[in-house]
């Protein structure tokens, strides 16, 4: 997942808003708790939540910076399948007796076997989906894009 924005901000500006881990955490934390792992100044901040992990690259451009964020989601194993049902118990049918004997009653048909299971698929699903990372990246550069006004004062 990534998504790019060039935004009329200075990097050092942009970099103080993503270099702190807890404003991050206020831009990405739909992926869960936020932890930086690795910062190269002014240009790149890493970070792992607990759905993704990913990157933040910032590139002068013109008159503004370039903002290039990508997620990348956790891959967890799928939840164990449903334990099958177990088949109700078979009721043996009465003894048959003398008159149903000489009647010639049938009996009643025994239960069909229980169907086989379905097979369940064994791998791995991303945490998050790309459509629902891609909104945060999206949110996360318009916030960052936004002007932060503050008020007026004497």
């Amino acid at each position: 997942m990534e998504a790019k924005r060039t935004l009329v901000k200075s990097p050092p500006e942009l970099w103080a808003e993503l270099s702190d881990m807890a404003a991050l955490a206020r831009h990405l934390g739909e992926f869960g708790e936020i932890r930086i792992t690795r910062t190269e100044p002014e240009k790149v901040v890493e970070w792992e939540g607990d759905l993704a992990s990913g990157s933040v690259r910032l590139e002068p451009s013109g008159w503004g910076t370039k903002v290039t964020l990508t997620a990348l989601p956790v891959v967890i194993d799928p939840p164990p399948p449903e334990p099958e049902p177990e088949p109700p118990a078979v009721e043996e049918p009465p003894p048959r007796g003398f008159w149903a004997k000489l009647l010639r009653r049938p009996a009643a048909e025994p239960p069909a076997p229980p169907a086989p299971p379905e097979p369940v698929d064994p791998s791995p699903v991303p945490a998050i989906d790309a459509a629902t990372g891609e909104a945060v990246l999206g949110k996360a550069l318009d916030a960052l894009g936004a002007a932060h006004h503050r008020p007026f004062s004497r």
